[in-house]
């Protein structure tokens, strides 16, 4: 699943070849992915796309009569192509440029949505009560450990809430804790602040180095260029169960966390 780094990274893609460009029209193959594609994104039609913009996992198409709103889900991706590029399995949604380019969205699962913000509406209520960008002076070591605060559930769990801090996905989680040499499964309530300010920290270099590196591609991800991500050749301990910890030669361990596959070295994370 693309997680908050391969999302920015497409955006970093697609930005520059559709911001400026007039819009055509949109064609909508598949009325209904995760939610209905609302009859709205067409109010773009002669508008030219001023930005290209990302919330958590949103990539946000901004027009000033509002912004189509696009979630990868588990396995969408997008790319930017003549408009008459013959269509392949799983092609969903277009944006059709007047240059005669498109944004084309594939999504094999059909989790991912096509959504509409107007510009006078309050926001998507998918976004209303999410928590900061993790790689902003929003999220901060004061915030983090006064949410973290009588909670009772893993500090896995809890970086990975996004009404706690957006982005942390499972990948990004097990590394920045890792490095942070904080156990997986410790109480988010009994770490102290001056590890969750190490844990802040890592967080941001994490995500930071992901983007850098074109994200993360264990399977289906690979950026508006099709290129796959290449920081999957950085991690120190996600998918290496029994593998030796590259710091302390132990054997990496894994054990299902909330439904998710968690990855730590009880060696070096206490």
């Amino acid at each position: 699943m693309p997680e908050l780094p391969e999302v920015e990274v497409s955006r970093q893609g697609v930005a520059p070849k559709i911001t400026g460009q007039t819009i055509a029209r949109v064609i909508v193959r598949t009325p209904k992915l995760r939610w209905p594609i609302p009859e709205d994104v067409a109010l773009v039609q002669d508008l030219p796309i001023d930005s290209v913009t990302r919330r958590a996992k949103y990539i946000f198409i901004n027009t000033r009569a509002g912004s189509i709103i696009i979630h990868l889900g588990m396995t969408g991706y997008l790319r930017v192509f003549d408009a008459n590029t013959p269509l392949k399995k799983h092609d969903h949604f277009d944006i059709v440029l007047a240059n005669g380019q498109c944004l084309r969205l594939n999504d094999a699962r059909k989790f991912g949505a096509v959504l509409w913000q107007g510009i006078d509406e309050p926001p998507h209520v998918l976004l209303q009560s999410l928590g900061p960008e993790p790689l902003t002076e929003d999220f901060t070591t004061q915030t983090l450990f006064d949410k973290s605060r009588g909670r009772m559930s893993t500090v896995k769990q809890f970086i990975m809430d996004n009404h706690i801090v957006v982005g942390v996905g499972n990948i990004y989680a097990n590394e920045a804790l890792f490095l942070s040499g904080i156990h997986p499964l410790r109480k988010a309530g009994k770490i102290s602040k001056a590890r969750y300010e190490r844990l802040v920290a890592n967080i941001k270099i994490v995500l930071a180095a992901a983007i850098k590196q074109g994200g993360t591609t264990l399977q289906d991800f690979s950026n508006v260029d099709g290129n796959p991500g290449y920081f999957r050749l950085h991690l120190n301990v996600y998918g290496r169960a029994n593998e030796p910890c590259l710091t302390c030669h132990s054997s990496i361990k894994s054990k299902m966390v909330g439904q998710r596959n968690t990855f730590y070295c009880t060696t070096c994370q206490r």
